[in-house]
């Protein structure tokens, strides 16, 4: 068990999570001076209330909450000054020791950086002791994000990377845990679904290091991620492997093209109900969410469903996974609203005919919870929402698919 050093909410999740706890409430408590943080009960508030403290007279001096990086800097901050960067014995290593990697930022992430200080500037009260920018942009600098809040754990920090990791790291309310905790751990930063060469330069990019770990160094199974077809001991030749591998990229552009030309001959002579364009519609907007072209997808496959709800029983299994597909759809081409509806009608059906403790129904339930937080978002500040929006995409492209193949893969199971 790795104890936090620091950890909080997530701006977009301030109404939805105990701020102490971490756990996703119905009826959350307000803390009645800043109007910000929210509770389970008494107990909850009474227990954070060390680390909210100087928050709480910070935020109701500036009108309202800054992003999670300047609260979370803040408050390392402020326990920087209480515990000199050590909160327990079992902590490893102290804050001011940490790597930052601010020299490694590209232009773009520095000037990222700059806002951020200068927000933090702000943020931080005049009566408190100052620090020079360097020392926040440090602070900034080591700072790390969670499903639901963003901390930091400095014992985290010192274990490595390895591609083939012998431990994992999951988000317990608010505690992180490290599975099979031996002295040499080592987790993976990367998804490991990707050849060396492309793991190697996700995590350049990302965390600033050249992967020299076993199955990096040894491309190990990178002949099974392009492995060619074996038939009777027979293999194709290595230019032709070379040359159909190069090309398969470009045929997904070229079935996304297909599909829309043969949809364009379709339009004024199939009606929307004719099994042919449902399976070509179907079939174009898995494409073109596999290539991010979310927004003509989701027309797609809203298309799809308004065609398969004319002729499945509203009770159908597979209509309710085709729902939760077109709603994963939406949701990520930045229609949160169709895709909450969407999401929240597929959850009624798979409910029935999955049961609630089936694998497919609790995943849907975890995207009907976030979809509902992320529509209060958008409700409330739309240009913030596709602003943090926008900029996941860009930050992790693997993400964005990730519901999209376990829904598909799910969907081949039933």
């Amino acid at each position: 068990m790795s104890l936090f050093f620091c950890v909080l909410v997530l701006l977009s999740l301030s109404t939805a999570v105990c701020h102490n706890c971490f756990r996703h409430q119905a009826n959350l408590h307000r803390c009645a001076q800043c109007k910000f943080a929210h509770y389970c009960d008494r107990t909850c508030q009474t227990a954070c209330w060390s680390e909210h403290k100087k928050e709480c007279a910070a935020v109701r001096n500036r009108g309202s909450a800054p992003s999670e990086n300047v609260r979370l800097a803040a408050r390392m901050l402020w326990r920087i000054q209480k515990d000199t960067g050590i909160v327990s014995d079992s902590q490893l290593t102290s804050v001011d020791e940490l790597l930052d990697h601010v020299t490694d930022l590209t232009d773009e992430d520095r000037v990222e950086l700059q806002i951020d200080v200068h927000n933090f500037m702000d943020y931080w009260p005049k009566s408190a002791r100052q620090h020079p920018v360097e020392y926040v942009s440090h602070i900034f600098g080591i700072r790390g994000l969670q499903a639901v809040g963003v901390g930091l754990f400095p014992n985290l920090c010192l274990v490595n990377h390895d591609c083939w990791p012998n431990c994992t790291v999951i988000l317990n309310h608010g505690n992180q845990s490290a599975l099979n905790p031996a002295l040499h751990s080592k987790r993976s930063y990367v998804d490991f679904l990707n050849v060396s060469t492309e793991r190697q330069r996700i995590l350049k990019k990302q965390y600033h290091f050249n992967c020299t770990c076993q199955h990096c160094s040894q491309h190990i199974k990178d002949d099974l991620m392009m492995a060619a077809k074996d038939v009777d001991g027979n293999k194709p030749s290595a230019q032709l492997i070379k040359e159909v591998t190069a090309s398969s990229e470009e045929y997904l552009d070229k079935v996304a093209r297909l599909c829309r030309e043969c949809l364009a001959t379709q339009e004024t002579v199939l009606a929307d109900t004719h099994l042919f364009k449902l399976s070509l519609q179907s079939t174009a907007s898995e494409v073109l969410s596999y290539t991010h072209a979310f927004a003509e997808a989701a027309q797609l496959s809203r298309k799809t469903i308004d065609g398969y709800m004319a002729l499945y029983h509203p009770n159908n299994a597979q209509l309710g996974m085709a729902i939760m597909r077109a709603g994963v759809t939406h949701w990520h081409g930045g229609q949160i609203e169709a895709g909450h509806e969407l999401i929240c009608k597929a959850f009624g059906i798979l409910l029935i005919t999955h049961g609630p403790n089936h694998p497919i129904t609790q995943d849907l339930e975890a995207m009907r919870t976030q979809t509902e937080m992320e529509l209060k978002m958008f409700r409330q500040n739309k240009e913030a929402y596709n602003t943090l929006r926008d900029a996941a995409l860009k930050k992790q492209p693997a993400t964005c698919m990730a519901e999209e193949a376990k829904v598909e893969d799910a969907s081949r199971k039933q």
